[in-house]
């Protein structure tokens, strides 16, 4: 780590204003999230407001009282919100089809696409790991192999796109790179990668779990063949709806997962029938992003957020200089609005078995649902804001847990 005797560059964030339901009300009372936990990690899993809630449960209860009138024209509805979805991303609703999630996405472009004996699939050392684990998977099935781009945390746009093409061979096939990391809460240059790719052949499948809800239009400028992102996550749908675009014409090659009845269909109409398989929740996506859209407008929640997390990254990492003199903000080459790093102190989460079994221990003796990472065998704490959290959750965290995470560390350094 770095010494914090030099004056600090950065200058305090001001504590934002907390958003407020009309008629005055915190906005966290649009949710149902519990009074006695601390949620700072809406990354990981989102929150799904009341109304979509409500929504869902209606759609469930509609389902199983009459499940033959559902099923039989269940198809039709999915094609019709499949619509909203896709103009709420910013893309044709013929080169958009509605999966699970991103990595069910990313499993679908795996399982459908074909390589030669002896392929290569390109991946960066940020990838998310089950992404990761489903490339390594599809090249095993071809004889082929995974090269691994090291692309340092710090890294530009510009050295961040050098890295990964140097890998590149003429065997490469397929790379597959994060809009938003994970672990590590950077930006890649994924119009460049993609462009790049496209002079040499290469398809390219970006993994945009994050982005939907944080950014508008997620396929402007960048013409990769496949994309994929969660709406679950900051667009706050129900868990378990993903989309996965295609606009190129590799689109005709993608099936869904489980065969059906739409198998005949085209892309993406294949894959608005799955069976008997509850998809509500697909459903019930256009009344959470219109909820925030129609209360504060995408624009203002974007805004407070980045807000929140300039606030929250200036009192987590001072609070932690503090007590260990070293300087605990993370050069990050390319950060995100609602996304930011805190380095950890040594000797925490600097694995990815480490990181989780720490968040679960936060979560069971403070009852605070944190994110903390690791890469590079260094532990990080991944801030993450909606616009139901306020800068109080923040001070809290500080207050609570930031002195025992130093204690903790330095029982582990002993």
């Amino acid at each position: 780590m770095t010494s914090t005797n030099a004056p600090s560059t950065h200058p305090a964030a001001l504590a934002p204003s907390p958003l407020t339901l009309p008629g005055g009300a915190p906005a966290a009372e649009a949710w149902t999230l519990s009074d006695s936990a601390l949620h700072i990690n809406h990354g990981s899993f989102g929150a799904v407001p009341r109304v979509a809630q409500q929504h869902q449960n209606a759609l469930r209860a509609e389902m199983d009282a009459d499940p033959v009138a559902w099923f039989s024209f269940l198809p039709e509805r999915i094609g019709a919100v499949r619509h909203d979805i896709a103009a709420f991303v910013g893309a044709p609703a013929e080169h958009t089809a509605i999966v699970p999630n991103a990595s069910a996405g990313a499993t679908v472009v795996y399982s459908s696409l074909t390589m030669e004996h002896g392929a290569e699939i390109v991946v960066t050392d940020h990838g998310y790991g089950a992404v990761t684990m489903g490339a390594e998977r599809m090249a095993r099935r071809y004889g082929g192999t995974v090269r691994t781009a090291r692309v340092p945390l710090d890294a530009t746009p510009a050295e961040a796109h050098d890295a990964v093409m140097a890998v590149c061979s003429d065997k490469t096939r397929l790379i597959v790179i994060d809009h938003i990391t994970s672990a590590t809460a950077r930006f890649m240059p994924v119009a460049e990668i993609a462009a790049s790719a496209r002079e040499r052949g290469i398809v390219t499948l970006v993994d945009g779990a994050h982005v939907p809800g944080l950014y508008d239009n997620p396929l402007d400028g960048v013409d990769c063949d496949f994309w994929i992102g969660n709406l679950h996550k900051f667009a706050c749908a129900p868990r378990g709806t993903a989309v996965l675009l295609a606009p190129t014409e590799l689109r005709s090659e993608l099936y869904p997962l489980v065969d059906s009845w739409g198998a005949p269909l085209e892309f993406p109409e294949r894959f608005d029938t799955q069976g008997t398989l509850d998809l509500t929740s697909y459903l019930a996506a256009p009344t959470s992003t219109g909820f925030i859209a129609d209360t504060w407008g995408w624009g203002e929640a974007r805004r407070y957020m980045t807000e929140l997390a300039d606030y929250a990254e200036d009192i987590v990492t001072a609070a932690f200089a503090e007590r260990t003199g070293f300087d605990h903000r993370v050069d990050v080459g390319a950060p995100v609005s609602a996304l930011r790093l805190v380095r950890l102190p040594d000797g925490l989460a600097e694995s990815h078995p480490t990181a989780d079994a720490l968040r679960n221990r936060v979560v069971s003796e403070f009852n605070i649902e944190g994110a903390f990472t690791s890469f590079g065998g260094v532990g990080y704490f991944r801030l993450s804001t909606h616009v139901y959290n306020t800068a109080a959750d923040f001070e809290d965290f500080v207050e609570r847990m930031v002195p025992t995470l130093c204690d903790w560390a330095r029982d582990a350094e002993r």
